[in-house]
């Protein structure tokens, strides 16, 4: 396909075709034409390995060199100097160089044949994605890419130590500093120190020296910050002495271990190359935007905070010195943020990682991050980022976390719909959620312009820049091999092929044979535990180790207990004989390996008989047996709640818990105490009202006798006396009649209180039923109180049959 039919209007960064998430299926010319002004709210490409984050990458910087937008990428993993594998005519001769040897030979073809296979793949899915040649060329020739090496010569290497150069005129304080406290941080890093910039005195000291050098506009070259950490130009820091507050012998202890990186002979490449420029890294002198790729992949994990943490804090200065911008300046990529942004350390680069994602859309710079674990990434970057592209997640503690982040961005996103869709995503396939609004879209990733043939070896990113490293080649080594490098590396022409080191009696240059079915890796001394095994950067002489990785399986099915675990560990040296007592624990992923030795690797024999499996069988077996006798679970037990500790659960946190459960089945009980009262209660008033009723009745009734007595003793007495003669018996007769009816008047008044005394009893036993159930409550809270204290230690052993060996791989450990 000569020309392109895709249409992009200015502003728009082509991602891939809608699909239809039930299906999977691209719907007809529905595409998605991302809003680049979107990405200065920054973005985090989220998915498990293999679900296309890499070229999901790849494709959104080239959409953005496209639209004439600068982009610098930080790349952990190699794997971002691809964008300099685009062909425009997409010629096999083109990829002839890039194919992999051994995919031919695993084809059973040649490299010309899988080279032409390899065009008209590419160029078919470019033209599935509406890509045409046109389309490539102005890739090509509309921007500038170059690799940087920082700490070697293989690419284009980059003085990030240089003379410390103060930033030009007009950086801000605030810039200054943030600037000096990455340099600071970076350096104490290298050297093996944890200083907390705010009171850790190594910081506040080399923070001192360079702030003080820079305002009297004098750059700072560590021989000079040597020298001032032993002579300081300064008598005090703050209030105190400067030697109380960091006395000399302390000092001079701290400038032998900066002195020791300065004569590191490796260390020299880190002074030499180009500028730590972030203007020029990002703007040619003709206009075109750059992409400046910072490869990282062959430094340690200190040399790599160092790399990243100068790079973003000069990209930070360089930022606050634009002016405010709508739309999008700049873009930050950074390939795989594991271990810069975690959430609970604070390693040196996460502070300006973490100042770009809250101040940079002001200046119209972007920053994507992408990870394949969500947990590695701190919330307060999750929730900073205003567009999301999620592929499929590994485990749902990974979905879990993500959808906290995106809740906290998003606002009205409908959580559980997301969650459904993530869990269907195939290959490729991606949610995009933005916080501007509107519903979340599934999309598949479009072809990618630039070829992907994964990392890129040393001598490759070597080949790509050609003509802009400096024309004369170093005179000592590179500080490490690129991981994926060859066994045997290609002659410079010209060059003279350096004799061959003189080999032991125990050392070949060929793999010694390991027994079938057993794997064999190369460790990467980059990895946190190799350099406890002796392990060093650049190291060509390898050394035996096992390495182990076992699930264990605690089970307790009258406790309904069920806990799985892994349990990862390495045994160095190996000697003849090698038991599970010789493992040490270590924490160890897939990344921790390399499949392919270093260059001029040579082996060292072991005694152990590594080429049999009864070897292997007999370390399993012994293995398998420290487990069992050593590994067990430590919980927390209530037996009055029934209760067990989740792992990893503190006994604060179980006490809270066992507090709250306490707490709900003591509420439980109440409602039970007050169900049962209220019965009663409902009786006791039926009684009141009852006798209310008839207090009522009888006071009525008394006053109305009381009224008819008087009355009718009056008529009585009256009529009596003075109706005529009578005689005295009738007299007394009227009388009589008078004197009873006020008998029944008293009567009826007595049956009156007699009633309001069984009223009286009856509120009486009202008062007790409250009184019974305030102290039926007093005494079941008691209770709870005490079950919910009532906490005990619990151990839960393994069964041999709960214990999985998964892995047992042979690891050869670099060393001098």
């Amino acid at each position: 396909m000569e020309t392109s039919n895709i249409e992009v209007d200015p502003g728009r960064l082509y991602l891939g075709p809608v699909i239809d998430p039930t299906s999977g299926d691209p719907i007809d010319d529905e595409r998605i034409l991302y809003d680049s002004a979107d990405l200065t709210t920054h973005g985090v490409i989220v998915g498990m390995t293999g679900s296309g984050k890499t070229g999901l990458g790849i494709c959104l910087l080239e959409e953005a060199l496209l639209q004439g937008i600068p982009t610098l990428v930080i790349d952990p993993k190699g794997d971002m100097g691809n964008l300099l594998l685009a062909f425009p005519d997409l010629a096999a001769p083109d990829f002839k160089p890039w194919v992999n040897e051994r995919q031919a030979e695993r084809d059973g073809v040649s490299l010309d044949q899988l080279a032409e296979s390899t065009a008209e793949l590419w160029e078919s899915g470019l033209a599935k994605s509406g890509i045409g040649k046109d389309r490539l060329a102005r890739l090509v020739n509309g921007a500038d890419f170059t690799i940087y090496t920082p700490g070697s010569h293989s690419g284009v290497p980059l003085n990030v130590i240089g003379d410390m150069a103060p930033p030009s005129d007009g950086a801000d304080p605030e810039s200054l500093q943030d600037e000096i406290d990455g340099l600071v941080q970076g350096l104490l890093g290298l050297v093996g120190v944890t200083s907390d910039p705010l009171s850790g005195r190594e910081h506040v000291l080399l923070a001192n020296l360079v702030s003080n050098a820079w305002a009297n506009g004098t750059a700072m070259n560590l021989p000079r910050l040597i020298a001032q950490v032993q002579d300081p130009p300064m008598r005090k820091l703050g209030v105190i002495q400067l030697d109380t507050f960091f006395p000399p012998s302390d000092r001079t202890a701290l400038a032998m271990k900066l002195n020791g990186l300065l004569a590191s002979p490796s260390f020299a490449s880190w002074g030499e190359g180009a500028a730590l420029d972030i203007e020029s890294m990002l703007h040619g002198p003709d206009g075109r935007p750059r992409c400046a790729i910072v490869s990282i992949a062959h430094l340690s994990d200190d040399e790599r905070q160092f790399v990243v943490t100068l790079v973003l804090s000069k990209l930070v200065t360089w930022m606050r010195s634009q002016p405010g911008s709508p739309d999008l300046r700049a873009l930050v990529y950074m390939d795989e943020v594991f271990g810069f942004v975690p959430p609970t350390a604070a390693p040196p680069a996460k502070r300006p990682i973490l100042t770009i994602l809250k101040q940079a859309r002001a200046f119209g710079v972007g920053m994507v991050l992408s990870t394949q674990n969500p947990v590695d990434l701190d919330y307060k970057a999750i929730s900073n980022a205003g567009t999301w592209m999620v592929g499929r997640l590994q485990t749902e503690r990974d979905k879990g976390r993500l959808l906290e982040g995106m809740r906290s961005a998003g606002g009205d996103v409908d959580i559980d719909a997301i969650s459904d869709v993530i869990g269907g995503l195939g290959k490729r396939k991606f949610l995009l959620h933005s916080t501007k609004g509107g519903a979340p879209t599934t999309f598949g990733t479009r072809w990618a312009m630039s070829y992907l043939p994964g990392p890129l070896t040393r001598e490759q990113v070597s080949r790509l820049m050609d003509g802009k490293r400096p024309a004369t080649p170093p005179s000592h080594p590179d500080s490490a091999p690129a991981p994926g490098s060859p066994t045997t590396g290609q002659s410079t022409p010209g060059a003279t092929a350096p004799a061959p080191p003189a080999l032991a009696d125990d050392e070949t240059t060929v793999a010694p044979e390991v027994a079938d079915g057993v794997q064999v890796a190369y460790a990467d001394p980059a990895a946190e535990w190799a350099a406890s095994l002796g392990a060093v950067p650049g190291g060509r002489r390898l050394v035996p180790a096992l390495a182990c990785r076992v699930r264990m399986l605690f089970d307790e099915s009258a406790d309904d207990l069920r806990h799985e675990s892994e349990w990862e560990a390495v045994a160095h040296p190996l000697s003849e004989t090698v038991s599970g007592q010789d493992f040490t624990p270590v924490d160890y992923d897939s990344r921790d390996f390399r499949d392919e030795p270093p260059a001029g690797a040579v082996y060292v024999v072991p005694n152990a008989k590594i080429h049999t499996k009864t070897f292997f069988t007999t370390v399993r077996s012994s293995l398998k047996d420290r487990i069992y006798r050593n590994e067990e679970l430590e919980l927390f037990r209530n037996r009055e709640l029934k209760l067990f500790s989740r792992v990893d659960e503190t006994r604060e946190q179980f006490e809270q818990r066992c507090a709250r459960e306490a707490d709900d089945r003591a509420d439980r009980e109440a409602d039970k105490l007050r169900q049962a009262i209220a019965k009663k209660q409902d009786r006791v008033q039926a009684s009141i009202d009852k006798a209310q009723d008839r207090v009522r009745e009888l006071q009525s009734d008394a006053r109305d006798r009381k009224q008819n007595e008087l009355l009718s003793d009056a008529i009585d007495l009256v009529g009596g006396l003075l109706g005529g003669r009578k005689s005295s018996r009738s007299l007394m007769g009227g009388l009589r009649r008078a004197s009873g009816k006020r008998r029944m008047s008293s009567n009826a008044r007595q049956r009156v209180e007699t009633a309001k005394n069984r009223l009286e009893d009856n509120l009486d036993k009202l008062e007790d039923l409250a009184s019974a159930l305030e102290d039926s409550l007093a005494e079941s809270r008691d209770a709870w109180d005490e079950a919910a204290s009532a906490i005990e230690d619990r151990r839960v052993p393994l069964e041999k049959a709960d214990i999985t060996i998964e892995e047992l791989r042979l690891v050869w450990l670099p060393t001098e």
